[in-house]
Order: C-alpha cells, then sequence, then structure tokens
C-alpha cells in the first residue's frame, strides 16, 4: 500500500469528524477537492457494507489510489429500520435536515416514545484496486429525543438522544468522537493500520 490515503466523502462534516481519528497514521490524508470534477457514484446498494464497498471500489478506480469510503445513517427500529442506507436522501436529496426531522416525527407520533429507540451505523470499507483490505461497522445505540436540541455536530445529530451522556449528539461538543459510530469504525481502520 502506497503512503496516501483517499478520504472518499465530500461531506465537511464527515471530514472533520474523520481527519483527527486518524491523524496518527503514517499515510498523507487526500480528500476528493483534488478531483472536482469527478461525480458522485449511485448509491444501489441495500446495506451500509454495500454501498460504503461501491464507493470505495469506484474512486479507487477512479483515482488510482487506495481510498477508503463509509456509508451512514440512522435506523430506528419503530420505523423497521428506516430511514437507513436513504439517511441523507430521506425526503429528498436537497431537503434540510429540520424538514427531514418533522417527517420522522410525524411518522414516530403513531407509536410509543417507548418504541423510539434507534442507532447510527457506519460501514467502512478500505480498497486498493478494486481489493477490499478491510471492513467494519461501528453503531451507536440511543433514542429519538422528543424534538431536536442542540446546535453541533450535522445531520441527523439534534435528534439522535445519547442516554449515558444525558443528550443528544448535538449537545455534547468533542465528547462525540468518544463514542459515535464514525468514530467508532474510523478507530477500527487506525487499529488495522496499527498492526501491519
Amino acid at each position: 500500500m502506497n503512503n496516501r490515503l483517499l478520504i472518499a466523502t465530500t461531506n465537511a462534516g464527515k471530514l472533520r469528524e474523520i481527519r483527527p481519528l486518524l491523524a496518527s497514521l503514517p499515510v498523507e490524508l487526500v480528500t476528493l477537492d483534488r478531483w472536482p470534477e469527478l461525480a458522485a457514484p449511485e448509491e444501489t446498494g441495500a446495506t451500509f457494507e454495500e454501498n460504503a464497498r461501491l464507493k470505495a471500489r469506484y474512486y479507487a478506480a477512479a483515482t488510482g489510489m487506495t481510498t477508503v469510503a463509509e456509508d451512514s445513517g440512522l435506523e430506528i427500529e419503530a420505523l423497521s429500520g428506516a430511514p437507513g442506507v436513504e439517511s441523507a436522501r430521506f425526503g429528498g436529496v436537497d431537503t434540510p435536515y429540520p424538514d427531514k426531522f418533522a417527517m420522522l416525527y410525524e411518522r414516530l407520533r403513531a407509536f410509543e416514545p417507548s418504541r423510539w429507540t434507534a442507532r447510527f451505523v457506519c460501514a467502512l470499507a478500505l480498497v486498493e484496486g478494486q481489493r477490499v483490505l478491510f471492513e467494519t461497522r461501528g453503531t451507536v445505540e440511543g433514542v429519538i429525543a422528543p424534538q431536536p436540541r442542540g446546535s453541533g455536530g450535522f445531520g441527523y445529530d439534534p435528534i439522535f438522544f445519547y442516554p449515558p451522556f444525558g443528550r443528544t449528539l448535538a449537545e455534547v461538543g468533542d465528547r462525540k468522537s468518544e463514542v459515535s459510530h464514525r468514530a467508532r469504525a474510523f478507530r477500527q481502520l487506525q487499529e488495522w493500520f496499527a498492526r501491519l
């Protein structure tokens, strides 16, 4: 494996979380900013793992670089795991997150709050050429908050209540990196590199 690693995301919030987690790796971290003309692949996988592999293989082939890609989202038990792999596209790609929250709360009204349990999932794939070198999954368990709270984080963080902290992930600041699904997945990647 060469000494450069492509982090295959254009999501600024994700990059802010990922960079510190990989800072100790003996590789140069490169982002998709270097390929502004490169269109994103269609995420056709039925699972987070399938989408992570699909994205990692696509960007590795397009750039010639060893690539790490992740697919992540929110699963709500009462909604049979929705929005799941459609988390970013739920209600439409350009729909603001407060509107996505409103749509989810509308659906959740049919269920007792005791059934509002949820988890964040992050599946990660590391690919060189078309070969998957490493895969993992990180999760964090919680419940949907009665209403959005907090201005930190991004995405669904304001509605994801994490009981051990007694707050939503949008309220916990840097402590999010201690427990988040993405942090858990990327720490496992870091440990895999350390074993090489």
